[in-house]
């Protein structure tokens, strides 16, 4: 199961829509705090995750589940990215790195490549 988690609901829709057309399972959260009281965790193959968020923040979420032993393939997605984010989630270990408005093949791979591992 992919588990989508973005404050922003059209965007949320969007990547839910695009998943299941490639026949992906997809579960979608509208904060961090939702998905991580779900119960959906040991289900969760793949996490993208806005890193702009209110309350915890998509880098809060992954730093979280790596110090709970938690390590769920996570692509990270903001609309205001630096090279000091983009740091600090590889260094968490995230699959990918998008910048919004990434082409859809891309996110697809990547999503391939983090259920995978």
């Amino acid at each position: 199961m992919v588990a989508v988690v973005d404050d922003d609901d059209s965007f949320r829709a969007a990547l839910q829509r695009l998943l299941r057309s490639a026949g992906f399972t997809v579960r979608s959260f509208a904060s961090a705090e939702e998905f991580l009281a779900s119960g959906q965790l040991n289900e969760t193959g793949c996490l993208i995750t806005d890193i702009r968020m209110p309350g915890m923040s998509g880098l809060d979420l992954q730093a979280k589940l790596n110090a709970d032993h938690c390590p769920i393939p996570t692509i990270l997605v903001t609309a205001h990215g630096d090279e000091k984010m983009r740091l600090q989630a590889m260094r968490g270990g995230a699959v990918k790195f998008l910048a919004k408005r990434f082409d859809d093949a891309i996110l697809l791979e990547s999503v391939r490549t983090a259920l995978k591992s």
